[in-house]
C-alpha cells in the first residue's frame, strides 16, 4: 500500500513515525561526517529539501535525544555499527534564518535577536547548573531582544562554550538558510548595514570558536566571501557545481521512478521528466526538484508547484530593470536556446543590477537555469558556462512573472494584443498608451530626446511580453540581424492563416523631426530602407502577408503608424 504523502513537513521525525512518502537520505550523515569539514556551506534551490536534511541531522546528533535512535531504524545510517554509537552524543546548536524578511536593518537585527535569545531560553537550565562563573552569567543575561551588535555578534560562541562546558564534547552548528536576510536586505537598501552584523557573528561563531566541533549552513546562493566570510578560510562551499553530495538534495531519476511505481503512476515517467527533470548537481544530470514530485504524487495532476511555492521578487526585479542584452538572452532562453556565459558562482550582491554576468549566478544558484557544460577560460581564469532553463515548470514560472509586469494594465494589455493581430492602428494606439502609463517606469525607458536615450530596457520587456503572450503562435526575435540592418522586433507566424509583422521602435528627437507622426514615419522608412522583410520573405512568406508597425516613444507617450 502506498505511504500518504505529507506536503511541506520539515519535522524528520514526524515524518519516519508517520509513515509519510519518504525518499532516504540519512547517506549524507555519514558522508558530511566521514569529509571531515569543519564549516560545510552547501547551496540548493529552495524546497530541495535542505530543511529537512538539517532537521535530521540535528535528530541524529544532538544530545537531547540520547538513546533514541529507533527513528533511524531501517535507514541506511543505521546500516553500521559506528553511527548508530555516534546518535545523539553530541550538543547541537540549530538556527534557520528562513523566516527573517524584514523590511529594515532594525528588524532583521531584532528577529535575528529573537531567535538568539530562543536559543538561550531552551539553555536556561545552566544558569542553575553551576556551569556559568560569575562574568558569564552576567553576560548570559545580557542576550536580549535589546542587546547590542557586540553581544548579538559573540553570543553563538559564548553558548558553544558553556555547552562545551556542560556536556563534555564540543558544539555541532546547524545555520538554514543562512542567506534569506541578506537576499532581503538587499532588495530592501539595507545590505551594508546588515553584512556588517552578520559578518560578526559568523566570524565568532564559525572561524574563532575553539569550542566548535563543526557546523553546516545552507542557502540558495553562495554569498561572496569578501561580504560575510572575510576571515573563514575554514569554510568548505559545495555549490551546485560541486560533486560533494551530489544525491543528497532533490531526488534521482531511480528514487522518482520508484515512487512512481508505489504510486502506481509510471505510464506518466515522461510526463514527469518533461516537467520536473533538469537540475544539474555536481556531474549527476537527473535531478528532479522533490516539492514538485510530491505534490504530483499528492494531487496526481502537473502544475508548476514549485515555481509557485516563492514570490521570485529579486529575480523578478533583475530581469525587469535588467539592460537588452540580459532582455534578449531571456528571449533566447525562453525559445528553448542555450546561454554563453563566463562567471563566478558566488553572488555578489553590490553587483547586481551592475554587473551582467551575476544576474546569470543567481539564477543557476536559484535553480531556474541548468548547466548543460562548461569549459575553463584559462586567458580569464574563469569558467565559461553553457546555461538553459531547467525544464517546463521552469518556463511557466518565467512566462507567469513576465505577465506580471504588465497586471496593473492587463486588460489594456491583452486588448494591444488582440488590436495588433487585427490590424486596429486606432486601438493599438488607445492600449498602447493605457499600458504605457503604469508600466514604462518600471523599466527605467529613459526621457531624452537623443536616439541614444531610446526605452531599450522597456521595449525589449515588451517584446518578452509578447513572447508569453503569443507563445505557441508566433516565433518572436528582437534586434537581430536582417536585410541591411537590424529590426527592432520581429514576428514570424507559426501557421500561415496568420500575418508577419514587423515593428520598429523610435524615440522622438525634436531636432530630426516635428512630431511623433514624423518619427513614425522615420520608423516606417527605416523598416523599407533596411529591408527587414527579406528575412521573412526567404523563409516563404510572401510580401502581402507582412505588416509594418512603426512605433513613435516621447516619455510615456506612443504613437504607432
Amino acid at each position: 500500500m502506498a505511504r500518504t504523502v505529507g506536503i511541506g513537513i520539515q519535522s524528520f521525525e514526524a515524518m519516519i513515525q508517520n509513515n509519510y512518502y519518504y525518499v532516504d537520505k540519512t547517506k549524507f550523515i555519514k558522508e558530511w561526517w566521514e569529509n571531515g569539514d569543519a564549516v560545510t556551506l552547501i547551496t540548493r534551490p529552495r524546497r530541495f529539501g535542505k530543511t529537512l536534511t538539517m532537521d535530521m541531522v540535528r535528530r541524529f546528533f544532538s544530545v537531547e535525544y540520547a538513546g533514541k535512535g529507533e527513528v533511524f531504524e531501517g535507514l541506511s545510517i543505521w546500516e553500521e555499527k559506528k553511527y548508530r554509537q555516534l546518535q545523539g552524543t553530541y550538543p547541537v546548536i540549530f538556527l534557520s534564518f528562513a523566516d527573517v524578511k524584514e523590511t529594515s536593518f532594525a528588524g532583521v537585527k531584532e528577529k535575528i535577536c529573537i531567535l538568539i535569545k530562543d536559543l538561550y531560553n531552551r539553555y536556561d537550565f545552566l544558569r542553575t547548573e553551576g556551569i556559568l562563573k560569575e562574568g558569564e552569567l552576567e553576560y548570559f543575561n545580557l542576550v536580549s531582544l535589546e542587546m547590542s551588535d557586540t553581544v548579538a555578534a559573540h553570543s553563538l560562541k559564548a553558548l558553544s562554550h558553556y555547552l562545551a562546558r556542560y556536556y563534555g564534547k564540543k558544539v555541532i552548528i546547524l545555520l538554514d538558510e543562512y542567506d534569506t536576510p541578506l537576499q532581503e536586505a538587499y532588495i530592501g537598501g539595507y545590505w551594508e548595514e546588515l553584512t556588517g552584523f552578520i559578518r560578526g557573528l559568523f566570524n565568532a561563531a564559525f572561524k574563532t570558536n575553539p569550542d566548535l566541533d563543526r557546523a553546516i549552513m545552507t542557502g540558495i546562493t553562495r554569498v561572496s566571501k569578501e561580504s560575510i566570510f572575510s576571515d573563514l578560510n575554514n569554510l568548505e562551499v559545495v555549490t551546485t557545481t560541486s560533486e560533494k553530495y551530489e544525491t543528497c538534495f532533490g531526488f534521482t531519476q531511480e528514487e522518482v521512478w520508484k515512487s512512481l511505481r508505489e504510486y502506481d503512476l509510471l505510464e506518466q515517467k515522461q510526463s514527469v521528466q518533461d516537467w520536473y527533470d533538469g537540475f544539474t548537481f555536481g556531474k549527476r544530470e537527473d535531478i528532479y526538484n522533490p516539492w514538485s514530485i510530491i505534490n504530483y504524487l499528492d494531487k496526481r495532476k502537473f502544475s508548476a508547484y514549485w515555481a509557485n511555492t516563492s514570490s521570485n521578487r529579486l529575480v523578478g526585479k533583475l530581469i525587469q530593470e535588467g539592460d537588452r542584452d540580459i532582455k534578449i538572452a531571456m528571449e533566447d532562453l525562453l525559445k528553448g536556446e542555450s546561454l554563453q556565459v563566463g562567471m563566478d558562482e558566488q553572488i555578489v550582491f553590490d553587483q547586481l543590477g551592475k554587473k551582467e554576468n551575476a544576474i546569470w549566478s543567481l539564477l543557476l544558484a536559484s535553480g531556474y537555469l541548468k548547466v548543460k557544460s562548461y569549459t575553463f577560460d584559462f586567458i580569464r581564469g574563469r569558467n565559461i558556462y553553457e546555461l538553459s532553463l531547467t525544464n517546463y515548470e521552469v518556463r511557466i514560472m518565467f512566462g507567469e512573472m513576465i505577465e506580471g509586469w504588465f497586471s496593473e494594465k492587463r486588460t489594456a494589455y491583452n486588448d494591444f494584443i488582440k488590436a495588433l493581430l487585427m490590424d486596429d492602428v486606432e486601438a493599438m494606439n488607445h492600449y498602447m498608451n493605457q499600458v504605457a502609463m503604469k508600466t514604462f517606469s518600471y523599466f527605467d525607458t529613459g526621457k531624452g530626446a537623443l536616439e541614444e536615450a531610446e526605452p531599450e530596457r522597456f521595449y525589449h520587456g515588451f517584446v518578452l511580453g509578447l513572447m508569453v503572450e503569443l507563445a505557441g503562435r508566433y516565433v518572436i526575435t528582437s534586434n537581430r540581424e536582417s536585410g541591411f540592418g537590424r529590426y527592432d522586433v520581429m514576428l514570424e507566424p507559426q501557421e500561415r492563416k496568420d500575418p508577419a509583422i514587423i515593428l520598429e521602435f523610435k524615440v522622438y528627437n525634436p531636432r530630426r523631426e516635428k512630431t511623433l507622426e514624423d518619427t513614425v514615419k522615420a520608423a516606417l522608412k527605416q523598416i523599407e530602407e533596411k529591408k527587414y522583410g527579406e528575412a521573412l520573405e526567404a523563409r516563404g512568406i510572401c510580401p502581402e502577408r507582412i505588416r509594418r508597425y512603426g512605433f513613435a516613444f516621447e516619455g510615456k507617450n506612443v504613437r504607432i503608424g
